[in-house]
């Protein structure tokens, strides 16, 4: 016995013959765990119901909403979850194993093939005749100081506003809720308070903060009063409750805070959304150009100034910050398309 170990294990035959066949071995051990595909766990329908309600009510709704599953299928390799939602109906998916969820799914051929089908109109110039003439016009502009398409118009309208100087009453106003975060609530009070306290400094301070939105340096650059300007924010702030509200889903418009500052005269008008123009108490149309915005507040004086007679830029600016041009025209109180919206909320 021990003459067979001896001539297995020497060394000379253990280098030869043994400690090869024990590296194959241990060769095909370890391929045998590397290459075997983790388990998984597929949840039965009821099991993927259960788990995509908790973590929809638990994460994604808003407090005192709830979604409930209607009914489970399988495509794609996937589990298809019909969704009931406050208004709405949507189909969204989960993996079998319950680890991902899909919100919503793009069908890429049908989105191309209609993309391919539609055709571009050209869009057209509108400019109304106000009906109701005044001496002096009062021109009310509703909007929300982030809103790109009520940035648009503020760009379009400023030169107007200098251009009839005291020859009309305008007033900027504001939505009464708004839609771009704790931001805009800020800036709302703050050009409401600019406006309230310091008329005269307003469009300088829009033509500042409407190319990036900067307003601390728009503030000293204009020469506003930085302490009683702090003081009718803060003041504004508390008499309207606009941030506790906003932080405590109070008075809420579907899923956005109120900003009830303007809240009469959004009722009087029947404001929906930024931006909205108002002349002598009329909601009108006009595209957001200066020239076309000069031409329709011309249009509400009984005679109108010289100063109707200038020449303004007939090129519409781009929505939002900056000064970059309009790729197509866009018009003042004009409603939410499916693709592109011109105007926030409404």
């Amino acid at each position: 016995m021990k003459n067979i170990v001896e001539t297995i294990f020497g060394r000379k035959n253990f280098l030869k013959i043994s400690l090869p066949i024990l590296l194959i071995i241990a060769l095909i051990i370890i391929g045998l765990f590397s290459f075997q595909k983790p388990r998984t766990t597929t949840l039965t329908p009821n099991q993927a119901k259960t788990r995509t309600e908790n973590f929809i009510n638990k994460f994604l709704m808003r407090s005192g909403n709830t979604a409930t599953i209607k009914s489970v299928s399988t495509e794609y390799g996937l589990y298809k979850l019909n969704i009931k939602l406050a208004s709405s109906d949507v189909n969204s998916y989960l993996t079998k194993d319950g680890k991902l969820f899909f919100p919503q799914a793009l069908n890429i051929d049908q989105i191309t093939a209609k993309a391919s089908k539609a055709q571009p109109s050209a869009p057209k110039a509108v400019s109304a005749t106000v009906k109701l003439k005044n001496d002096k016009p009062n021109v009310d502009l509703f909007v929300m100081s982030y809103c790109p398409y009520g940035t648009q118009i503020e760009k379009g309208i400023l030169p107007v506003l200098s251009t009839l100087g005291k020859t009309i009453n305008f007033r900027l106003q504001f939505v009464n809720y708004s839609m771009h975060g704790p931001k805009e609530l800020t800036e709302n009070i703050r050009q409401y308070c600019i406006q309230k306290n310091e008329p005269q400094k307003l469009d300088n301070y829009l033509s500042c903060f409407l190319q990036a939105g900067d307003s601390s340096s728009c503030i000293g650059s204009t020469g506003i009063n930085k302490v009683q300007l702090a003081s009718c924010v803060s003041s504004t702030n508390q008499k309207y409750k606009i941030t506790s509200n906003a932080k405590n889903h109070i008075n809420y418009r579907g899923n956005y805070p109120s900003f009830p500052i303007d809240q009469a005269d959004n009722v009087k008008y029947g404001v929906l959304g930024s931006p909205t123009l108002i002349i002598n108490g009329q909601q009108v149309s006009s595209n957001r150009d200066s020239a076309s915005l000069l031409k329709t507040i011309c249009s509400a004086f009984k005679s109108q100034p010289k100063e109707c007679q200038t020449v303004l830029s007939s090129v519409s600016p781009a929505p939002g910050l900056g000064t970059a041009p309009a790729a197509t025209p866009t018009t003042a109180n004009q409603a939410p398309a499916s693709s592109g919206s011109a105007s926030c909320g409404g």
